[in-house]
């Protein structure tokens, strides 16, 4: 038995699909755990919803922001955006079902010294903190009115934690730590409108979130992707696995019992909206 890591699909199907053949991956024996972000700007975002949601319990995914997008555009509370390719998706017969499995997903998974996140973790949280963090979020989700909570959700203020915090101010920090966070300024503040390379972060005065002075999560190893950017990068305490299969580079895996890398070319296969 082995668990692979898998950095964002966004919607790119058939990389999956060679990256699975060249780890003989066996769903009887393996699973299978991905970053978020299963959907959006590559071509076959519906064939990996289902593909995913087949698994069972051979899969753990957590939701990403493009996640958390197809939710909110297919509740009406958020415009889709030109370079979306989510209709295949909300013209879909089984859209409510895919909707409803994705919406129950976790924001975050940890398992023995690994904690599964899409983004990142504020520096001031523990990983049994932000575990407790993400179920306030999930417990919103799977509730009755979660329509309500993700037409509220999006925005980036506050932009930094306070124990103070309630209501949607205090989810939107947790949704916003989890799923969008790349650098952080002195204080911890997250800086969201950020995409570059971390090198252009730190000649602003910001730290790469897992480069954070006494951050508490690094006790365990963080796998996560979203920063497409920061490319592959393994250390102890961090396996950041978004190696930007969507603009046309590559779909990587970790085995975790091991650190083993295994990595699929994307060349060819950019969707419509990379």
């Amino acid at each position: 038995m082995a668990t692979y890591a898998i950095g964002d699909l966004q919607g790119c199907f058939e990389p999956l699909e060679r990256l699975l053949a060249s780890i003989a991956f066996d769903r009887a024996r393996d699973r299978l755990w991905f970053v978020g972000d299963l959907v959006n700007r590559g071509p076959d975002s519906l064939a990996c919803l289902r593909f995913v949601r087949g698994l069972g319990d051979a899969a753990i995914t957590v939701i990403g922001n493009h996640d958390f997008h197809l939710m909110c555009v297919a509740e009406g509370v958020e415009p889709k955006k030109k370079r979306d390719t989510l209709d295949e998706v909300l013209g879909a017969p089984d859209r409510a079902e895919l909707l409803a499995w994705l919406r129950t997903r976790p924001l975050m998974h940890v398992e023995g010294r690994f904690a599964l996140v899409h983004a990142g973790l504020l520096p001031s949280w523990t990983v049994a903190r932000a575990r407790g963090l993400a179920a306030e979020v999930e417990a919103e989700l799977r509730g009755p009115d979660y329509r309500a909570f993700l037409a509220r959700l999006y925005g980036d203020e506050p932009d930094r934690w306070s124990d103070d915090l309630a209501g949607i101010d205090r989810l939107r920090v947790v949704v916003n730590s989890m799923t969008r966070l790349r650098v952080c300024d002195s204080g911890g503040g997250m800086m969201l409108g950020f995409k570059g390379e971390p090198g252009e972060a730190m000649s602003d005065g910001w730290t790469p979130w897992f480069d954070m002075p006494g951050r508490k999560s690094a006790d365990h190893a963080i796998v996560c992707g979203h920063w497409s950017a920061l490319g592959v990068a393994t250390r102890p305490d961090l396996l950041s696995l978004d190696s930007g299969c969507v603009w046309g580079r590559g779909l990587t895996a970790v085995r975790l019992e091991d650190r083993a890398l295994f990595q699929v070319d994307c060349r060819g296969v950019r969707g419509p909206g990379g």
